[in-house]
């Protein structure tokens, strides 16, 4: 196993990549061809399973785009699934100290390093030398997302295995008592904090659609690791677009 993607996060790259939740192995096909630098195959907030996201995984085109999993909690299980059919990371929510940054990197990791139970499965059907590349190639997203996080973001970054600090914006927002109000000044104080933390800890630093400000805006400041756009917004986006043009047209 070889992960480019790490490897350009850590030279210090910028990356590009898409949020995916439709379940439709043509969507991914379609847009794994247009050049985005990784793809998240989110298993948390929509109705993909494992099972959909490696059918998801099997429609995308060349490697030019990364496959990557959210899985649906910082569960050794879930990690353990996600890595079998074939991601070659995980994001994983709510991690808020560093005992559960410690529980994460120990889910990626087989024996003796960590406790990922042995049977890779797809991730190793083409392989031969997955288990001896594996430990050092997973690529581990933490998603700081709470108050809690926050305080604590310094313990966790701390953490040998954590390769990116992730901002989840929506429930960062709800943590500090401002449901869906992203661009609140208390939540980006927070966000500043996460991002100067993490530049001083060396992590690469990545962030959700903006997160209450434009992705220019987060592209110019120096994040990493950037969601552009899920593919849901794209078609909503399309279709808006080809509204607006029409104008009084459509009755």
């Amino acid at each position: 196993m070889r992960n480019q993607l790490k490897r350009r996060l850590q030279a210090g790259e910028q990356t590009y990549g898409v949020w995916m939740t439709v379940e439709s192995p043509i969507v991914t096909e379609l847009l794994s061809t247009l050049g985005f630098d990784w793809f998240v195959f989110d298993t948390e907030h929509c109705p993909n399973d494992v099972y959909t996201a490696q059918t998801l995984m099997q429609a995308m085109r060349g490697d030019r785009t990364t496959p990557l999993v959210r899985v649906v909690w910082n569960d050794l299980v879930a990690i353990k699934r996600a890595l079998d059919i074939g991601a070659y990371g995980v994001v994983v929510p709510w991690v808020n100290s560093k005992a559960e940054a410690e529980m994460a990197v120990k889910a990626c990791r087989y024996a003796p390093n960590g406790l990922r139970g042995c049977g890779p499965r797809r991730a190793a059907m083409t392989d031969p030398d997955y288990l001896k590349t594996a430990d050092e190639e997973i690529l581990l997203i933490a998603q700081i997302e709470t108050k809690t996080a926050v305080k604590n973001i310094d313990e966790i970054l701390s953490v040998d295995g954590i390769n990116v600090s992730y901002i989840g914006p929506a429930d960062l927002s709800a943590s500090y008592g401002h449901l869906g109000d992203m661009s609140h000044p208390e939540v980006q104080k927070a966000i500043d904090t996460v991002f100067d933390a993490s530049e001083a800890a060396g992590v690469a630093k990545g962030i959700h659609m903006g997160a209450g400000k434009t992705i220019l805006d987060r592209v110019e400041k120096g994040y990493d690791f950037i969601t552009v756009g899920s593919d849901l917004q794209f078609f909503q986006t399309g279709a808006e677009e080809i509204l607006e043009q029409l104008g009084s047209r459509i009755t």
